[in-house]
Protein backbone atom coordinates (compact mmCIF):
# COMPACT_ATOMS: atom_id res chain seq x y z
CA UNK A 1 0.00 0.00 0.00
CA UNK A 2 1.32 3.24 -0.87
CA UNK A 3 0.37 6.56 -0.13
CA UNK A 4 1.39 10.39 -0.69
CA UNK A 5 2.54 12.29 2.13
CA UNK A 6 4.06 15.77 2.52
CA UNK A 7 7.23 15.49 5.09
CA UNK A 8 9.07 18.28 7.10
CA UNK A 9 12.37 16.79 7.37
CA UNK A 10 14.14 17.40 10.92
CA UNK A 11 17.40 15.18 10.30
CA UNK A 12 18.89 12.46 8.18
CA UNK A 13 21.28 9.66 8.75
CA UNK A 14 23.55 8.14 6.09
CA UNK A 15 22.59 4.48 5.98
CA UNK A 16 25.28 2.84 3.67
CA UNK A 17 26.58 4.47 0.75
CA UNK A 18 22.72 4.20 -0.95
CA UNK A 19 20.31 5.12 1.30
CA UNK A 20 19.04 7.23 4.32
CA UNK A 21 17.20 7.47 7.36
CA UNK A 22 14.89 10.28 6.63
CA UNK A 23 13.44 11.63 10.54
CA UNK A 24 10.32 13.61 9.52
CA UNK A 25 7.27 14.74 10.92
CA UNK A 26 4.11 14.47 8.75
CA UNK A 27 0.64 15.44 9.32
CA UNK A 28 -0.39 11.98 8.99
CA UNK A 29 2.07 10.05 11.18
CA UNK A 30 3.55 13.18 13.16
CA UNK A 31 7.24 11.87 14.18
CA UNK A 32 8.30 9.15 12.44
CA UNK A 33 11.50 7.75 10.18
CA UNK A 34 11.29 6.73 6.67
CA UNK A 35 14.25 4.87 4.77
CA UNK A 36 15.03 6.51 0.84
CA UNK A 37 17.31 5.56 -1.41
CA UNK A 38 19.54 7.88 -2.69
CA UNK A 39 21.76 8.34 -6.19
CA UNK A 40 25.51 8.79 -6.03
CA UNK A 41 24.93 12.11 -7.88
CA UNK A 42 21.62 12.82 -6.54
CA UNK A 43 21.00 16.37 -4.76
CA UNK A 44 21.14 16.60 -1.19
CA UNK A 45 19.01 19.47 -0.82
CA UNK A 46 16.07 17.55 -0.53
CA UNK A 47 17.53 16.23 2.73
CA UNK A 48 18.35 19.45 4.71
CA UNK A 49 16.85 19.99 7.63
CA UNK A 50 13.52 21.67 7.55
CA UNK A 51 12.99 20.95 3.79
CA UNK A 52 9.30 20.16 2.92
CA UNK A 53 9.14 17.34 0.44
CA UNK A 54 6.35 15.48 -0.97
CA UNK A 55 6.61 11.36 -1.15
CA UNK A 56 5.55 8.17 -1.71
CA UNK A 57 5.38 6.12 1.22
CA UNK A 58 5.36 2.37 0.94
CA UNK A 59 3.94 0.75 4.32
CA UNK A 60 5.52 -2.51 5.04
CA UNK A 61 3.56 -4.56 7.78
CA UNK A 62 7.01 -6.37 8.75
CA UNK A 63 8.83 -3.99 9.83
CA UNK A 64 8.20 -0.02 11.28
CA UNK A 65 10.60 1.35 9.21
CA UNK A 66 8.57 2.04 5.77
CA UNK A 67 10.03 3.38 2.68
CA UNK A 68 9.83 6.53 1.05
CA UNK A 69 10.56 7.32 -2.94
CA UNK A 70 9.18 9.85 -5.59
CA UNK A 71 10.15 13.24 -3.72
CA UNK A 72 10.16 16.29 -4.67
CA UNK A 73 10.61 19.55 -3.23
CA UNK A 74 7.21 20.67 -1.86
CA UNK A 75 8.97 24.71 -1.90
CA UNK A 76 12.42 25.85 -3.09
CA UNK A 77 13.11 27.95 0.36
CA UNK A 78 15.53 29.95 -1.80
CA UNK A 79 15.36 32.83 1.36
CA UNK A 80 16.25 30.14 4.29
CA UNK A 81 19.15 28.33 2.18
CA UNK A 82 20.71 31.64 0.24
CA UNK A 83 20.83 33.74 3.75
CA UNK A 84 23.10 32.78 6.40
CA UNK A 85 21.68 33.74 9.24
CA UNK A 86 18.09 32.31 8.48
CA UNK A 87 19.64 28.94 7.51
CA UNK A 88 21.55 28.79 11.19
CA UNK A 89 17.97 29.29 12.76
CA UNK A 90 16.81 26.68 10.33
CA UNK A 91 19.49 24.52 12.09
CA UNK A 92 18.18 25.49 15.40
CA UNK A 93 14.69 25.26 14.55
CA UNK A 94 15.21 21.34 13.33
CA UNK A 95 17.54 20.50 16.25
CA UNK A 96 14.39 21.70 19.00
CA UNK A 97 11.84 19.79 16.78
CA UNK A 98 14.08 16.57 16.46
CA UNK A 99 14.99 16.83 20.31
CA UNK A 100 11.65 17.50 21.97
CA UNK A 101 9.67 15.29 19.63
CA UNK A 102 9.61 11.55 20.05
CA UNK A 103 9.13 8.91 17.20
CA UNK A 104 4.64 8.13 17.49
CA UNK A 105 4.34 11.72 19.19
CA UNK A 106 1.30 13.00 17.06
CA UNK A 107 0.01 16.87 18.31
CA UNK A 108 -3.39 18.04 16.25
CA UNK A 109 -2.11 20.87 14.11
CA UNK A 110 1.41 20.85 14.59
CA UNK A 111 2.72 19.99 11.19
CA UNK A 112 0.77 22.95 9.82
CA UNK A 113 1.89 25.36 12.42
CA UNK A 114 5.67 23.91 11.76
CA UNK A 115 5.36 24.51 7.79
CA UNK A 116 4.11 27.68 8.17
CA UNK A 117 6.96 28.52 10.90
CA UNK A 118 9.62 27.42 7.77
CA UNK A 119 7.67 29.48 5.22
CA UNK A 120 7.43 32.65 7.28
CA UNK A 121 11.37 32.23 8.20
CA UNK A 122 12.19 31.97 4.44
CA UNK A 123 9.98 35.41 3.26
CA UNK A 124 10.90 37.10 6.39
CA UNK A 125 13.06 40.33 5.73
CA UNK A 126 16.31 40.28 7.27
CA UNK A 127 15.50 42.80 10.44
CA UNK A 128 13.02 40.40 11.50
CA UNK A 129 15.21 37.39 11.79
CA UNK A 130 18.03 37.68 14.75
CA UNK A 131 14.48 37.19 17.17
CA UNK A 132 13.08 34.99 15.18
CA UNK A 133 13.81 31.63 16.93
CA UNK A 134 12.95 33.20 20.45
CA UNK A 135 9.75 33.55 19.20
CA UNK A 136 9.34 30.10 17.50
CA UNK A 137 10.38 28.39 21.01
CA UNK A 138 7.74 30.43 22.33
CA UNK A 139 4.98 29.89 19.95
CA UNK A 140 6.34 25.91 20.12
CA UNK A 141 5.49 26.02 23.51
CA UNK A 142 1.75 27.07 22.78
CA UNK A 143 1.84 24.35 19.75
CA UNK A 144 2.32 21.60 22.35
CA UNK A 145 -0.38 22.95 24.66
CA UNK A 146 1.40 24.52 27.52
CA UNK A 147 0.27 28.37 26.96
CA UNK A 148 3.21 29.79 28.55
CA UNK A 149 2.65 33.38 30.31
CA UNK A 150 5.18 35.70 32.00
CA UNK A 151 4.62 34.17 35.58
CA UNK A 152 4.66 30.42 33.92
CA UNK A 153 8.29 31.64 32.46
CA UNK A 154 9.71 33.57 35.33
CA UNK A 155 11.02 30.55 38.03
CA UNK A 156 13.06 30.04 34.32
CA UNK A 157 14.22 33.11 33.33
CA UNK A 158 16.41 34.80 35.86
CA UNK A 159 17.46 38.40 34.53
CA UNK A 160 15.35 37.97 30.87
CA UNK A 161 12.30 37.75 32.33
CA UNK A 162 11.30 41.36 31.60
CA UNK A 163 12.45 40.92 27.96
CA UNK A 164 10.84 37.62 27.59
CA UNK A 165 7.68 39.26 29.15
CA UNK A 166 7.91 42.16 26.38
CA UNK A 167 8.27 38.94 23.46
CA UNK A 168 4.95 37.60 25.05
CA UNK A 169 3.22 40.87 25.13
CA UNK A 170 3.58 42.23 21.94
CA UNK A 171 2.47 41.31 18.87
CA UNK A 172 4.41 39.00 16.17
CA UNK A 173 5.84 41.50 13.90
CA UNK A 174 6.25 43.85 16.91
CA UNK A 175 8.12 41.36 19.33
CA UNK A 176 10.62 40.47 16.00
CA UNK A 177 11.65 44.11 16.04
CA UNK A 178 12.54 44.39 19.64
CA UNK A 179 16.39 45.23 20.25
CA UNK A 180 18.78 42.34 22.31
CA UNK A 181 22.35 41.79 22.21
CA UNK A 182 23.58 38.09 21.30
CA UNK A 183 23.93 37.45 24.71
CA UNK A 184 20.13 38.25 25.42
CA UNK A 185 18.56 36.53 22.80
CA UNK A 186 21.13 33.33 23.55
CA UNK A 187 20.20 33.65 27.41
CA UNK A 188 16.26 34.15 26.57
CA UNK A 189 16.41 30.76 24.11
CA UNK A 190 18.18 29.11 27.10
CA UNK A 191 15.27 30.24 29.76
CA UNK A 192 12.64 28.96 27.03
CA UNK A 193 14.50 25.46 26.39
CA UNK A 194 14.12 25.52 30.39
CA UNK A 195 10.64 25.77 30.55
CA UNK A 196 10.13 23.36 27.76
CA UNK A 197 12.20 20.25 29.07
CA UNK A 198 10.29 20.81 32.31
CA UNK A 199 7.02 20.53 30.85
CA UNK A 200 8.15 17.73 28.34
CA UNK A 201 9.84 16.06 31.55
CA UNK A 202 13.25 15.68 29.36
CA UNK A 203 16.40 16.96 29.08
CA UNK A 204 16.97 19.13 25.67
CA UNK A 205 20.23 20.01 25.13
CA UNK A 206 20.61 21.70 21.59
CA UNK A 207 24.35 22.23 20.52
CA UNK A 208 23.22 24.66 17.48
CA UNK A 209 22.28 27.45 19.71
CA UNK A 210 25.86 28.51 20.42
CA UNK A 211 26.06 28.38 16.59
CA UNK A 212 23.29 30.78 15.97
CA UNK A 213 24.79 32.66 18.59
CA UNK A 214 28.52 33.02 16.88
CA UNK A 215 26.86 33.86 13.43
CA UNK A 216 24.38 36.48 14.75
CA UNK A 217 26.92 38.43 17.04
CA UNK A 218 28.92 39.78 14.52
CA UNK A 219 25.85 41.62 13.18
CA UNK A 220 25.98 44.59 14.48
CA UNK A 221 23.15 46.50 13.18
CA UNK A 222 21.19 44.12 15.77
CA UNK A 223 22.84 44.94 18.47
CA UNK A 224 21.06 47.30 21.06
CA UNK A 225 20.51 51.01 20.79
CA UNK A 226 22.29 53.16 23.20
Amino acid sequence: MTAAVRLIVLSSTKLGESQRVLHTLSEEFGRRSFIVSVRSHGSSALFLPLSIIDAEIRENPKSDLWRAGGISAAYPLNGLRSDMIKNAVSLFMSEVLFRTLHDGVYEDGLFHWVEHSILTLDSLGAEYVPNYHIRFLLEFCSALGFQPSSSDIAPYSGEQHANLSRMLELPFADSLLLKFSGSDRTAMAEAIIGYLSAHTESSINIRSLSVLHDICRDFSKFAPEK
